[in-house]
């Protein structure tokens, strides 16, 4: 999904065996998500089976796109030879001893002229909607020419209006240069988009960066990977400007310099050095310090922040050991390489137990960083069963009067503090105040008060999870001219904030997701009624072409396993995206499930 929000045009490719399968609805959900024009080719149209027709067919019925068929097939199957070419109306045909290197421009074959010249005029009814004077033309009998009919389709293309189809076989390299060909003539150049939108570091308000190369240098790092051979790469599209090998830059999110070093053009597994990129390239930098996914890399100059990253706290996590001592290093190094690659994913270690503890998104999150472990760093490990990451809050107010009193000769300890502990602000952690007047409390130790009051916070009273969402007033205390310090006041923040929890009415909270399921409209009964039973509010429907999108809020507790539910339901054809939405006051059956688990 990240990958898709950097690119200016894509090329969807379909099986032309299978059609469009449920992976590809998903992907293709995701393009329409951030407005990626795109061309379609129907692939292994050599393959037993393959059908280009039906495939059309399907991308009207499970995309609800609008299909723009530019080539017919020439054959199919094991008789596949090549395509017609309904802009030139010719045939190409492939000469198989060249291995798809070369081919021969023919005129149609007689038996497939008619058949060509229908779907042709279908063509340029839906082209010439995007051109008012060419429609006029064609109503009065006037055919369009062919640079007219390829300004049509280049606009109608870059609009989403509709997709240009094209067919082949990549295996056997048949159609592939037409379809290089119509990448150039249809999909955007970076010249084409608008400004990109971003963030001024200074004030945060919006401004907007030209794609040229005029304009001072932006780059946003939207992967990050691990290369056996070069280290860490940092994947960057260049919006705007120039950069050169060499040169040192701003990070206007983490508020550092880096120097570009080494700089790679990738293509598949092979990769090229550049001494400098330009607007609208995607290069590799190797050996960035301090980048992570989302951040922006610019003239210090001229700052710009490309995208704002909010990353969620994780609402999931399990315990990882290493299988044998020669993976513990190596899992300690993958972790971390793992975590700079993904900034929603944190690694921590439990200091009773000494486990490592991997936190993240979602129970398939984890899954897909505990696999990666395995295969991209050969590291074994044994994973515990996922935890929900509950959370404890307060719902009334108390007013607490403690002291601290230490006194067994020598230097004692002593510190009062009188303070309200109320439900906080949601979202808000701890909103500490003081209004201690008149020097009962020296200025010197409010702040060990508050950090007593923090470290208590890590570890609640109902059932030893974080506390949040509390607000702390400090009004009054007392202190000791000899035994008082910072210590003291630290420990009595602690300790009366703890049975300041005991009085204020404690409460378990759960992570509640908003859940968004696309499902073809048989199956809306069966999701909706599944995520009832997993205590899910549904929130609303909308139509989503021939599909329907069920809006939900659901506890996480409830979602382990779903992808597989989901799937059995709709035999593979719905998908669901999840996102963190707030803790909400957990059920007391359920919270006294959770004490006891915990006990």
């Amino acid at each position: 999904e990240r990958s898709l929000k950097v690119l200016d045009g894509a090329v969807a490719v379909f099986d032309g065996v299978a059609g469009v399968e449920p992976q590809s609805e998903t992907v293709w959900r995701q393009a329409d998500k951030y407005d990626v024009p795109r061309m379609c080719f129907v692939n292994k149209m050599d393959r037993t089976g393959a059908d280009f027709y039906r495939c059309v067919d399907m991308m009207k019925s499970r995309l609800g796109a609008t299909p723009l068929v530019i080539q017919l097939p020439l054959g199919a199957e094991s008789d596949f030879l090549g395509l017609i070419d309904l802009l030139e109306m010719k045939q190409l045909r492939w000469k198989d001893e060249s291995l798809g290197a070369e081919f021969v421009i023919e005129d149609i074959n007689e038996a497939l002229l008619e058949d060509a010249k229908k779907w042709r005029e279908q063509m340029i009814e839906i082209a010439v909607e995007q051109d008012d004077t060419a429609m006029e033309a064609y109503l009065d009998g006037q055919e369009p020419d062919i640079d007219t009919l390829k300004k049509c389709i280049r606009k109608g293309t870059l609009s989403s209006s509709f997709v240009p189809v094209l067919c082949g076989s990549a295996f056997k390299n048949k159609g592939v240069q037409p379809m290089l060909d119509a990448v150039i003539d249809f999909l955007p150049s970076p010249e084409d988009l608008p400004p990109v939108k971003g963030i001024n570091p200074a004030d945060d308000s919006e401004m907007n960066r030209d794609l040229n190369d005029e304009a001072p240098f932006a780059a946003l790092a939207f992967k990050i990977m691990n290369d056996p051979f070069v280290g860490s790469l940092t994947f960057c599209r260049v919006y705007s400007g120039v950069v050169e090998a060499g040169t040192t830059v701003f990070n206007t999110v983490k508020d550092n310099k880096e120097r570009i070093g080494r700089m790679l053009l990738m293509h598949a597994n092979h990769r090229e050095d550049v001494k400098e990129a330009r607007s609208g390239d995607i290069i590799a930098i190797a050996g960035l310090k301090n980048v992570t996914t989302g951040d922006t890399l610019c003239e210090s100059s001229k700052s710009i922040i490309l995208e704002r990253m909010e990353f969620p706290d994780p609402v999931i996590e399990v315990a990882v050991e290493p299988k044998t001592k020669a993976d513990q290093e190596k899992m300690g190094v993958a972790l971390g390489r793992l975590a700079a690659e993904d900034p929603s994913f944190r690694v921590t270690s439990d200091h009773d137990s000494g486990q490592t503890i991997i936190k993240g998104m979602g129970e398939l999150h984890l899954d897909i960083l505990v696999d990666r472990m395995k295969r991209e760093f050969k590291v074994e490990a044994n994973v515990g069963a996922p935890q929900v990451a509950y959370r404890e809050t307060i719902t009334t107010e108390a007013d607490i009067d403690y002291t601290h009193k230490k006194q067994s000769g020598g230097a004692g300890q002593f510190a009062r503090v009188k303070m309200v502990i109320k439900p906080g602000e949601p979202g808000c952690g701890l909103d500490f105040e003081n209004t201690v007047v008149g020097g009962n409390i020296p200025k010197e130790y409010i702040p060990g008060v508050e950090k007593g009051i923090d470290a208590a916070m890590t570890f609640g009273v109902v059932a030893g999870f974080p506390v949040t969402d509390v607000k702390v007033v400090l009004y009054d205390g007392a202190f000791h001219d000899v035994d008082s310090s910072v210590m003291a006041f630290e420990l009595a923040g602690r300790a009366g904030f703890r049975e300041g929890l005991q009085k204020a009415g404690p409460k378990l909270l759960e992570p509640v997701m908003r859940v968004e399921v696309v499902t073809p409209e048989d199956f809306v009964g069966d999701v909706i009624g599944d995520l009832n039973s997993r205590r899910g509010q549904v929130q609303g429907m909308e139509p989503q072409g021939i599909n329907t999108l069920v809006k939900a809020m659901v506890p996480l507790a409830t979602m382990f396993g779903y992808v597989n539910n989901l799937r059995s339901l709709t035999q593979g054809r719905a998908s669901y995206s999840m996102f963190f939405e707030k803790y909400e006051q957990c059920p007391e059956m359920i919270a006294e499930e959770v004490k006891k688990k915990m006990a």
